[in-house]
């Protein structure tokens, strides 16, 4: 019999190499390489031994006798939002999130809104027991739904008894780091481990039709632990995000073979489990003071959904050499692009002081869009005029200091003028789609279009201090 052959494996990204060292020349990682045998695993009896390959049927790209299955709503709008409307069948959902942020309460409350409707829904714990799933479905008020639950690792099992009797619409595997295979010879939780249980059960989605959704636990710094090769494999991941201290939750699509990937949906932590947020701009713009100096609201786009929030700004002297910069929620090199825009190209002097920007309600904003708002906060703070609380922003700043048009630009006016705002700061011939073209924004909103970033500096700086500062009325 032939020896096995020994490999070594990080645990953090999966790199292997031929020799244990203290630190993984792939990830930089240290202590997380351990010793895994190659000879076994998922595909490793063919390298055992020579097998004959089997023969398979081929369908056509064009199969009238067999239409596309109809996806499968939750009723949940905001979750139906983010996986694109509804759960494919066959498909398989990788959802990552910090501990105690909310995974197990949402999809006891998305098995519950499918579990109404008749279907048969599975609820797999690795990590509790029964009657504490059922504590918190007690908690939820949702303990008369027809969820059928267990708690079992050994994969093999869990497939076996899935394949039994009506094929399940929706099963829940919390989390995928427990589950293990008796084909991998090493612990539960390493990186072979992870990936042969959810190649297993991603098989068994694909074969049965039924949508599968693996829990993932994240590291320190936010990504999702385990092997990236997972993230790969499935259909779409992902993350629900939340800060400490707040009840508003964020479900933000990473990756979607069936949808957009920059959509979210946003909840809100109650008492009762998540409730869905309809509007989150006139939550994110609740508890604003807008009549402090440095606060620009600005007209984001998540996805498809125009999203306002705001931007705050505190410009203050600094006594140190290297002055500081702070940034919570945004790009902190957009940051320092923008600050060396405004002193190379607005005249402003930056240097000598600490800068703090931040956005509030705990949103990350990662489109170029938000430039524009976060230049008139900086300038607002700087100089101490108030901007006006009825005034939006929006567009991208270019190293030239020309303001560069964004998408969407139609979506976003219509969103303030919604909301009440009566001035918008945007690009000129802001690109619109086509479903956008030839539409107006509402009369009461005044447009008014910057083409370079000298012109809102010398229009915030021309106000009187403490003068609310609007952009003209011109369209």
């Amino acid at each position: 019999m032939a020896k096995p052959h020994i490999s070594y494996v990080c645990q953090n990204c999966g790199a292997a190499s031929q020799r244990w060292q203290g630190r993984c020349e792939s990830c930089g990682a240290w202590n997380t390489i351990a010793e895994e045998s190659a000879g076994s695993g998922i595909g490793a009896q063919a390298a055992l031994g020579v097998r004959k390959g089997r023969v398979f049927n081929l369908s056509n790209l064009v199969d009238k006798d067999r239409p596309a299955a109809a996806r499968i709503t939750t009723g949940l709008a905001e979750l139906d939002r983010v996986i694109g409307g509804g759960f494919v069948p066959g498909s398989v959902f990788l959802l990552g999130g910090e501990p105690g942020i909310g995974k197990s309460t949402l999809l006891i409350q998305a098995c519950a809104a499918l579990a109404a409707q008749d279907r048969r829904v599975v609820y797999i714990s690795g990590e509790e027991a029964v009657d504490q799933v059922r504590l918190r479905a007690l908690r939820l008020g949702l303990a008369g739904a027809s969820i059928e639950l267990a708690a079992e690792t050994n994969v093999d099992d869990i497939v076996a008894t899935l394949g039994q009797g009506k094929r399940p619409a929706l099963v829940v595997i919390d989390s995928i780091q427990t589950m293990w295979t008796p084909v991998v010879d090493s612990a539960p939780g390493t990186v072979s481990q992870v990936r042969g249980a959810a190649q297993a059960l991603i098989r068994f989605a694909k074969a049965t039709g039924a949508a599968v959704i693996l829990v993932g636990h994240v590291t320190k710094d936010g990504q999702i632990a385990g092997p990236r090769v997972v993230e790969h494999m499935v259909d779409a991941v992902i993350s629900f995000e939340g800060e400490g201290g707040r009840d508003l939750r964020l479900l933000r699509g990473v990756k979607n073979r069936f949808g957009p990937t920059d959509e979210i949906g946003v909840f809100e932590m109650t008492g009762r489990g998540l409730a869905e947020v309809a509007n989150p701009s006139a939550l994110f713009l609740s508890a604003r003071d807008a009549a402090a100096p440095g606060a620009a609201v600005f007209a984001g786009m998540e996805g498809s959904r125009p999203l306002l929030v705001e931007f705050q700004a505190l410009v203050a002297q600094s006594s140190l050499g290297t002055p500081r910069r702070a940034v919570v929620g945004w790009d902190a090199a957009r940051l320092s692009m923008v600050l060396a825009v405004l002193e190379a190209h607005a005249g402003l002097k930056l240097g000598q002081y600490d800068i703090y920007l931040s956005v509030a309600g705990g949103l990350r904003v990662g489109e170029p869009a938000a430039d524009l708002a976060a230049a008139a906060a900086l300038v607002s703070s700087l100089t101490g005029r108030t901007l006006a609380s009825d005034s939006v922003f929006f567009g991208e700043i270019a190293l030239s200091g020309a303001i560069r048009p964004v998408a969407h630009g139609m979506a976003r006016l219509k969103e303030a003028a919604k909301l009440g705002f009566c001035h918008a700061t945007r690009p000129q011939a802001s690109p619109e789609s086509g479903a956008e073209r030839g539409e107006r924004p509402s009369s009461d909103l005044t447009v008014h279009n910057c083409l370079h970033i000298s012109e809102l500096v010398a229009k915030i700086a021309a106000a009187k201090p403490n003068e609310s500062v609007a952009p003209p009325r011109r369209s």
